[in-house]
């Protein structure tokens, strides 16, 4: 596979706006006068990268109501048998940004130029801050190779501040235990990034932000605050869920909110499983190319050259499979 080839073939696409749908009957939430308003909700289209089928939430658009994020997908779920064939992203660059990878179920298998190569799972939260540019290989891991099961997770693009574009590459992998965690009769919750009532992450980021992974029992009602002047943003992945205004959120759609308001109301009649993410706006100008995100169309050349040039890393060594 030809360098130029592949950044041709990873180009950032938008995806589908769909009109809010109302609840019928009563509203299980109380009315706030500092509740959040929802600007946009989303479809997640299908797609494949590689050979992996994915949910894609919104990639390089609405940065206004995203950003510090920048692409969203949901990977999976899919069950795979044992000893069949991994389902693979061959080796490609990034520049600028920091894809986060977070499992809910089965196991990854990573290897980049950084001369990283191991195996996350359940719970893992994986950080490649791309920086001035490095390659990786992503595909299922050994585990499900071995006993098959459900593959299921996400990769979620947080965009680096301009005076860190250009910084040394670095791999992170953080276990549950840099993580916070609520547990109570009626939700739980994992604080992946950030801070929620009291329980807080140990994960250093390069501007605020915060991911939410949260499960509501029927019948709860929450209400989360957040900073009104940062971006917020909730995606469905399973159950029901309503929102603001009375709207109905649907499984793998997402609820992009305004900012200039605090809480953000939430309300499951039969139970639901959400991710709320959101953060500071950077409010950098974003120029991007393929899997590069920069803040210039100069430093997207100078990208594409390194890239070209081998300055990222050897692809076909990235590539090369190693001994299970």
């Amino acid at each position: 596979m030809k360098r130029r080839e592949f950044i041709k073939g990873s180009a950032i696409l938008g995806v589908s706006i769909v009109a809010p749908r109302l609840l019928k009957g009563n509203s299980g939430l109380f009315e706030a006068n500092s509740e959040r308003k929802i600007y946009r909700i989303l479809n997640a289209d299908k797609t494949t990268v590689g050979t992996l089928p994915i949910l894609r939430a919104f990639a390089g658009d609405h940065l206004d109501y995203v950003s510090p994020y920048v692409l969203f997908d949901e990977f999976g779920p899919v069950n795979l048998a044992p000893k069949n064939k991994p389902l693979r992203v061959n080796a490609h660059p990034h520049a600028g940004i920091v894809p986060t990878t977070y499992f809910l179920s089965g196991s990854g298998h990573h290897k980049d130029s950084l001369n990283f190569d191991f195996q996350i799972g359940k719970g893992d939260f994986m950080m490649f801050s791309s920086g001035k540019g490095a390659i990786h290989m992503e595909e299922t891991g050994q585990k499900l190779y071995d006993d098959g099961g459900l593959y299921h997770g996400f990769q979620i693009w947080l965009n680096m501040p301009a005076k860190y574009k250009f910084t040394d590459p670095a791999t992170h992998v953080h276990n549950e235990k840099k993580m916070g965690s609520i547990e109570t009769k009626n939700y739980s919750a994992k604080v992946v990034l950030g801070e929620l009532f009291g329980a807080k992450s140990q994960i250093e980021l390069l501007s605020p932000a915060f991911y939410y992974h949260i499960t509501m029992k029927a019948g709860c009602k929450l209400e989360i605050p957040t900073d009104p002047t940062h971006n917020a943003f909730a995606y469905l992945v399973k159950g029901n869920l309503e929102v603001e205004g009375q709207k109905e959120l649907k499984p793998n759609q997402v609820a992009l909110y305004q900012r200039d308001e605090s809480m953000i109301s939430l309300f499951s009649k039969d139970g639901a499983e959400l991710l709320l993410l959101g953060g500071q706006p950077l409010n950098e100008p974003v120029f991007s190319y393929g899997p590069f995100v920069m803040n210039t169309e100069d430093e997207i050349r100078k990208c594409i050259q390194d890239y070209n040039s081998g300055k990222m890393g050897d692809p076909e060594l990235v590539n090369a499979i190693s001994a299970k």
